[in-house]
């Protein structure tokens, strides 16, 4: 693979500059950041990173566990699923509705932040990455409002900012356009494919059969930045 392959499919972190133990981010991406992170700020708003750069195992690790049954899978009304009841075509929809195929995530790329307001968390409350959360009656409500102000400004745009009948709506996913608008540009079938076909993920035989369907649903539908 060449080193943008490698990239878009998580497979280096040759592109990422640690902010944290935990929490990576694009080394061209730093400073845009920085510069959303101090306006942030100056609105009142302490903007902080949930999660970062995702590299591929960690992805196959959370599809893994959410095929086998070891992490639950929930609907787009936070309801848990019966995961036995569903076919495994039915399973990977499932799945596919809140976490990316290995390989396929946007996190890979190092330029998709999952962000909340650390300044807004009730103290009693634990971060869920949860819808309600950001909507009107949520507590990050002010920083939602505020991103859609302001995000562009900085380069940024929320790429799941409503369900298409692919990914959910996601109003933590920032995407930071210089970098992601050239990744999706090359980003293909056939590399996805072939990064499957070298994995041990489970339902893979099914997954390569839907691919193209799968491409299209949850890959390439996101929103106009």
């Amino acid at each position: 693979m060449t080193e943008l392959e490698l990239i878009l499919t998580g497979k280096t972190e040759s592109h990422i500059h640690w902010l944290a133990p935990n929490v990576g981010i694009h080394t061209e991406m730093l400073s845009a950041f920085k510069q959303l992170q101090l306006a942030a700020k100056a609105a009142g708003i302490e903007l902080s990173i949930a999660s970062g750069f995702r590299s591929f195992d960690r992805q196959l690790m959370i599809w893994q566990n959410k095929f086998s049954g070891k992490t639950a899978i929930k609907d787009g009304s936070n309801q848990i699923l019966a995961v036995k009841q569903l076919s495994d075509a039915e399973k990977i929809h499932a799945i596919m509705l809140f976490s990316a195929l290995p390989g396929a995530s946007r996190h890979h790329w190092g330029c998709e932040i999952d962000v909340y307001a650390k300044n807004l968390l009730p103290a009693e409350q634990s971060l869920a990455l949860e819808p309600w959360e950001y909507q009107a009656s949520g507590h990050f409500y002010p920083l939602t409002v505020w991103l859609a102000e302001h995000a562009k400004t900085y380069g940024f745009f929320l790429p799941y900012d409503k369900f298409r009948g692919g990914v959910a709506q996601e109003p933590w996913h920032l995407s930071y356009l210089p970098l992601s608008k050239h990744y999706q540009q090359a980003y293909t079938e056939a590399l996805l494919a072939e990064a499957l076909l070298n994995s041990e993920i489970q339902g893979k035989t099914l997954l390569l059969a839907l691919l193209p369907e799968l491409y299209q649903r949850y890959i390439l539908n996101v929103a106009d930045a």
